[in-house]
């Protein structure tokens, strides 16, 4: 099976050009893109066990890739379950998000001055 074939299950091109959001067919696209019209907000979610933790190398990567980005961007990282947070926990990127499967109406926030949110230079 290829899994290269599944990467967008789908992908509205436009609505991400209109966000001055970087070339879609770049290698470092987070696992699952979704966007808040109401908020202006841009979730980029990588998943745990196909991309690894969202930690600073990764966070400083998608920052330089949606510097030109008119959303406000927030960064989460997806876990199955609490045991495979546990093992990643160090690696994870302070001003991030992490979201655990088995507990979904729950956020862990990783620092900050606020909660759910992106974080711009006034923040």
């Amino acid at each position: 099976m290829n899994l290269k074939q599944y990467k967008y299950l789908h992908l509205d091109k436009k609505a991400l050009e209109a966000l001055n959001f970087f070339e879609i067919s770049h290698e470092e696209l987070p696992d699952i893109i979704a966007y808040s019209q109401e908020r202006n907000w841009l979730y980029l979610i990588e998943a745990v066990h196909s991309s690894g933790a969202i930690g600073e190398l990764r966070l400083m990567q998608l920052q330089k890739l949606t510097k030109a980005c008119k959303a406000d961007i927030i960064y989460v990282t997806a876990f199955l379950d609490k045991p495979t947070f546990r093992k990643f926990i160090a690696d994870i990127a302070w001003e991030t998000e992490v979201w655990i499967a088995d507990n979904p109406d729950h956020l862990i926030h990783f620092d900050g001055d606020k909660f759910l949110g992106p974080y711009t230079e006034t923040t």
